[in-house]
């Protein structure tokens, strides 16, 4: 197991080399790879042998990785699933985005998810994701970017321009978020996003071969760091804590522990309901589990056996603003995971997979904390009830508590990832998980 300040330091870094869901799971994959995950192609045959590990992708940006169990194992014991998602709310460049106004270029975005807006503004972006493009000799081929360096900025109107900014700050997205990338010397007629990034995968990147680029999904980032914050360190500052956190725990557990049995799933498009090819609402997961399990028989008794812990960030109670919680279940930062409860079915919890829950936690010697909605307030959702719902397997939702969800930058403990992690390793190594 290792310690909170090795597990702290890799988290971080992971956060910082993932900017989008397509690098994420590049890393995650690379990772796996380092410790005998072999990759499956899904257009191929599988041969699947008990005990080894495996791991499969869709759309390069979601992720299953799993070591395979003997039938017999996983008709007793079931599986041990622990699920979260790639994807961050963000700005995601559209597909004709040029703009020319006074003497700028700006680059046309759509939201992607509930971002919460304000905190875009002056702040130092970058830009990433996958550019398709077609060969000389006439393939398509994509290639991931990441362009690091800070190139561009959504500067906020200046106060004295709008004197009331302080008591009311509404955001249009379609009029106030393009960011500006730079003045132009030369006619800005002439300037072409797909031209310019194949100019920057030939000079920065050094590929070579391009004939023309296709598409590509991008979106803007905040170029500022990962880091540990607060006079003791107290606080993990990030871009993307919503949820590559729990993909990075997730894994990081499942590797601690390869048993046979044991499962990590990372889907992407959560943030827009997962309805996709490879969100949790599309097939990916049974695609996976018809394969591991040919027989429908078979496959229905290792799911009644099995158990999903749906991992999402949760709501910590803010201090400036209390009201917002209900007084009994308001989390607080670095006391440990929160076990989301939602009696009309946002989150999967019941009664009986929270108390395999605790009771891991116990064996793990982590605090828990429970969160439940105030009664006057809507309520978020995760991949958990919907995961429930497509496979049928009894799930438990948790996460570690958050400020600032959402935003360009949140905030969590620096002890509760941690904790989860050591819960997540205790599941996937303690069997039966029974009460």
């Amino acid at each position: 197991m290792q310690s909170v300040t090795v597990f702290n330091e890799g988290l971080l870094a992971f956060l910082q080399a993932s900017p989008t869901p397509y690098h994420a799971v590049k890393n995650m994959q690379q990772q796996l790879k380092e410790k005998g995950f072999s990759l499956l192609n899904e257009g191929e045959a599988w041969d699947l042998h008990p005990g080894s590990s495996y791991m499969v992708t869709r759309n390069g940006s979601s992720i299953i990785a799993w070591t395979m169990p003997e039938q017999d194992q996983a008709l007793e014991d079931g599986i041990r699933l622990v699920g979260a998602h790639t994807d961050s709310p963000c700005l995601k460049v559209k597909p004709q985005p040029e703009l020319s106004r006074y003497g700028y270029i700006q680059l046309g975005v759509e939201v992607y998810g509930g971002v919460l807006l304000n905190p875009w503004f002056d702040r130092d972006l970058s830009l990433a994701g996958k550019v398709t493009y077609r060969t000389v000799d006439g393939r398509l081929t994509s290639h991931l970017i990441d362009m690091q360096r800070a190139v561009a900025v959504i500067p906020s109107l200046a106060i004295h321009l709008d004197r009331e900014v302080n008591q009311s700050k509404s955001v249009n997205a379609q009029r106030d978020l393009p960011p500006i990338l730079w003045q132009f010397n030369d006619d800005p007629e002439k300037f072409d996003v797909r031209n310019w990034l194949k100019d920057y995968l030939e000079q920065d990147e050094g590929v070579t071969s391009i004939d023309q680029v296709l598409d590509f999904d991008l979106c803007f980032y905040d170029t500022q760091k990962a880091a540990l914050i607060g006079m003791n360190e107290d606080f993990i500052a990030s871009a993307r804590l919503d949820n590559l956190l729990s993909c990075y725990v997730a894994m990081q557990s499942l590797i601690e522990a390869p048993l046979p049995g044991s499962m990590m799933i990372c889907t992407d498009h959560e943030e827009v309901g997962s309805a996709s090819t490879c969100g949790a609402e599309g097939p990916f997961l049974n695609d996976v589990l018809a394969r591991m399990f040919p027989g429908t028989e078979t496959r229905t008794r290792v799911i009644s056996q099995s158990l999903l812990i749906s991992a999402d960030n949760a709501h910590g109670i803010h201090p400036n603003y209390p009201d917002k919680h209900d007084a009994n279940h308001g989390p607080i930062l670095n006391k440990g995971p929160v076990i989301k409860i939602n009696n009309n079915q946002r989150y999967a919890t019941t009664s009986d997979s929270s108390a395999v829950l605790r009771q891991l936690a116990i064996h793990a010697e982590v605090p828990v904390q429970a969160f439940v909605v105030r009664s006057d307030m809507a309520c978020g959702s995760t991949i958990g009830p919907i995961t429930a719902t497509r496979t049928g397997i009894p799930t438990v939702d948790v996460g570690v508590p958050t400020f600032a969800m959402h935003s360009i930058r949140e905030l969590a403990g620096a002890k509760d990832a941690w904790y989860l992690y050591k819960i997540l390793s205790r599941f996937y190594v303690q069997r039966p998980y029974v009460v």
